[in-house]
């Protein structure tokens, strides 16, 4: 990614989350094993990271503000970080301030997608229902975030999509390889994948390597829809 981030328009961060369809999620990751991860991932192609809030740790604020600009620091620019599990006004601020390009959030509230933009950030607010998916694209939302797609399954996405297709959807929740494909055959944006790019398993064993077999693989099934 030759753009440096920094200066990034909201434009341009759309852009990038259509070009690359995916986001790594990650949640209570930290310090050396994220970087360890990141470096995994970036290397398999991956170039979009999600850090989310621990809305449970008082810290939290401080914890996501200084990993996202260690991120930046590292990959000089090149990796799009975003801040995910924002529920406040505050919480999108803070984002701001620590060098964010995007604004997840698992729920739709109006304040933080008008908050998002009004801080000239890419605003992915998390949707189920057909009337909270309509809800977010009239506040202006940019992506809405079908949360848990893989929960309620395939057939619900495409019964959604169906009718509701201007809106740029992104799955959440047990995206594999299998069901990121079909999330894009439906005609979504993307997705929003943890568990199997994350694995802790992978990461106890020191098996970075297979994350990035696997981060490779989720690529090439992403530039095969391009």
């Amino acid at each position: 990614m030759e753009r440096r981030l920094e200066k990034m328009s909201r434009e341009n961060t759309i852009k990038i989350i259509e070009e690359n369809k995916m986001m790594v999620i990650t949640r209570g990751i930290y310090g050396e094993d994220l970087m360890k991860l990141a470096e995994a991932l970036f290397e398999g192609g991956i170039r979009a990271f999600e850090i989310t809030y621990d809305p449970a740790d008082p810290n939290t604020l401080v914890k996501t503000k200084e990993t996202i600009q260690a991120l930046d620091a590292k990959f000089k620019g090149e990796l799009l970080l975003g801040v995910g599990t924002v529920l406040t006004v505050e919480q999108v601020r803070n984002a701001k301030d620590a060098g964010a390009k995007f604004i997840v959030s698992p729920n739709f509230n109006e304040a933080v997608v008008k908050e998002t933009l009004a801080q000239g950030l890419v605003s992915i607010p998390g949707c189920m229902t057909p009337t909270e998916i309509c809800a977010a694209d009239e506040a202006g939302a940019d992506f809405i975030k079908l949360f848990p797609a893989g929960t309620l399954g395939i057939k619900y996405c495409k019964d959604i999509y169906a009718p509701i297709h201007h809106v740029k959807f992104l799955a959440t929740v047990g995206v594999t390889e299998e069901t990121f494909k079909q999330y894009l055959e439906i005609g979504f944006a993307g997705a929003g994948i943890s568990s199997q790019l994350v694995d802790k398993k992978l990461r106890d064993a020191g098996n970075y390597a297979e994350l990035t077999e696997r981060a490779k693989r989720f690529v090439a099934i992403a530039k095969s829809f391009s």
